[in-house]
């Protein structure tokens, strides 16, 4: 099984006749993502490749039965964007866009609380359920269908290197998520543990951290209190200079919350297997999965 997107996605793009848009739809499309409209404000009528485009998300999702969204709308347009899908009723809405003012979020997030729509995103790689749907900008090859192993991660990056070593250690995976290093986000690591959890073929997940925030320490405390299955996790950053804002904006240490060390030390006292090196990741999966 997988959590979240399947083979039944029926997927816009919002922002599809764009460099970045055409691009990633068409990875998709080759990947066997059934994409079935586009949306760009001003071009109804026209069509990127076989892939019709409307002005509005509302007359796309009439026309085409869309039932998820993948968003590449410059930053100052993203939010609008991701509350225009939500209001026509869409399931998922995975926002790829970097640099989305943080204030915006705030405002999408207080939109979604009554909505039904799933946030993915912003600033993240995206979703991908291995040979049935990919919705995203990650590389398809290094995935290996069959599970048993769901991913969840802050980094686009360290998504990649973790999905690689899996499937070189011989590991497919169920469904691997990038949730994005913004501070403000949809989709979160208990979120998307609990639904792991709840799927009857994820034997296993790995969590890739980074520093800053405290979502970490409440995925460990999540992670003790209620799943039983096996949890790998690395955390990204260990190295960085004190007092320098490194990569992600949610990348933020305050005082002694939000070290790499209270990461480590939080999963390691609820019960999940550091991986202190990602070069070494496949091994430590398989002893903690075996």
């Amino acid at each position: 099984m997988s959590i979240f997107v399947d083979k039944n996605i029926r997927l816009l793009v919002q922002g599809i006749t764009g460099n970045e848009g055409k691009f990633h739809t068409r990875q998709c499309i080759e990947y066997g993502t059934n994409v079935v409209a586009g949306v760009t404000p001003g071009k109804a009528g026209q069509k990127m490749d076989d892939v019709p485009v409307f002005n509005t998300v509302k007359d796309a999702v009439k026309a085409s039965g869309a039932n998820a969204s993948m968003v590449f709308v410059p930053p100052p347009f993203a939010a609008d964007a991701i509350m225009e899908s939500a209001d026509a009723g869409l399931d998922i809405i995975v926002c790829i866009t970097e640099g989305v003012p943080i204030l915006d979020m705030v405002k999408v997030k207080n939109f979604l609380k009554d909505k039904k729509s799933r946030l993915i995103g912003p600033n993240c790689p995206g979703i991908i359920t291995p040979g049935q749907c990919k919705i995203g900008i990650m590389p398809a090859p290094i995935h290996k269908n069959g599970g048993p192993i769901g991913v969840v991660s802050r980094s686009g990056t360290l998504t990649y290197e973790a999905v690689f070593a899996l499937t070189n250690a011989g590991f497919g995976q169920t469904t691997c998520i990038g949730i994005g290093g913004d501070p403000v986000n949809g989709t979160n690591f208990i979120d998307c543990i609990e639904a792991f959890n709840a799927d009857p073929e994820t034997e296993g997940v790995v969590m890739i951290g980074e520093i800053g925030g405290n979502a970490e320490e409440q995925a460990a405390e999540y992670i003790k209190a209620n799943v039983k299955k096996p949890v790998v996790g690395f955390v990204a950053g260990l190295t960085a200079p004190p007092g320098r804002r490194m990569g992600h904006a949610g990348a933020i240490i305050s005082g002694s919350s939000g070290t790499g060390q209270s990461k480590i030390a939080a999963m390691r006292e609820n019960g999940i297997a550091v991986c202190e090196n990602l070069g070494l990741l496949g091994d430590v999966c398989k002893e903690a999965f075996k």
